[in-house]
């Protein structure tokens, strides 16, 4: 599993996403509002909005929730966001890629070379590191109610899915970014809602580090997460099972 997906899957185990979860809606919420400014308030006409309705879905967001962003999405005072990334080092050499969404580029980036500054990372230019990455299809299902694990193996690889991750929770489908609607529509087609569905940047290779520094990375990376104009950070940190452990003790 890749590192990114790893530390999604602790952090869930942990319990983090529900002491977050207001965090978790404002990011979104946002992206619902970008969606729909972008493509309209119809998710029947907008691919883009139609996804991020279901990964709201799948945080449990209220409906209420959902339809107010997307009224303030094509109403007249609609908030406009734009949106960019930033990539650079953390500590130990791990290579990061934040995707952002603001409405304030200066104070973005002021918050983001605050961070790397204060943390010891190395803030580069766009596009020195994107080629570390390649944007694949994750899709995160829960494994409660499901009949057969082997059949739906069976479905998704036939929709496109190419590597599977089951512990014993959750299933994660991993597939290549022009695979990425086939497999949804194939997941909507058996009846099965992802607790999150989307597009993100996986390393072609993981970096391995001593348990201290590693923490020192992970740590680095949750103070960007909490950032609001923040909406991903990517790394190629590798999560080492003594790694994994460590984690799930704290």
């Amino acid at each position: 599993m890749s590192g990114h997906s790893k530390w999604s899957t602790i952090k869930r185990k942990k319990g983090a996403l529900d002491a977050k979860r207001g965090k978790i809606f404002t990011k979104i919420i946002k992206e619902i509002i970008l969606a729909a400014r972008e493509g309209g308030g119809d998710p029947d006409a907008n691919a883009r909005l139609r996804l991020a309705i279901q990964n709201a879905k799948g945080a449990n967001m209220p409906k209420d929730n959902i339809e107010r962003a997307i009224r303030k999405a094509v109403g007249a005072d609609a908030e406009t966001f734009v949106e960019t990334s930033f990539e650079g080092y953390a500590p130990g050499g791990i290579a990061i890629f934040i995707e952002c969404l603001t409405d304030n580029n200066k104070r973005t980036v002021a918050s983001i070379r605050s961070v790397f500054n204060k943390y010891g990372g190395n803030l580069g230019t766009n596009g020195s590191l994107s080629f570390l990455f390649d944007r694949k299809g994750i899709f995160t299902i829960k494994t409660e109610g499901l009949s057969s694990f082997e059949d739906l193996e069976l479905e998704m690889i036939d929709a496109g899915a190419g590597d599977f991750e089951n512990d014993g929770d959750t299933i994660t489908i991993t597939c290549a970014k022009e695979d990425f609607g086939n497999v949804n529509r194939k997941l909507y087609e058996l009846g099965i809602e992802p607790e999150e569905a989307r597009l993100m940047r996986i390393p072609n290779d993981t970096k391995k580090l001593d348990l201290d520094s590693s923490k020192k990375v992970l740590r680095f990376i949750e103070v960007l997460e909490d950032d609001d104009d923040i909406q991903n950070v990517y790394h190629n940190l590798e999560m080492t099972d003594e790694l994994e452990l460590e984690l799930e003790k704290e």
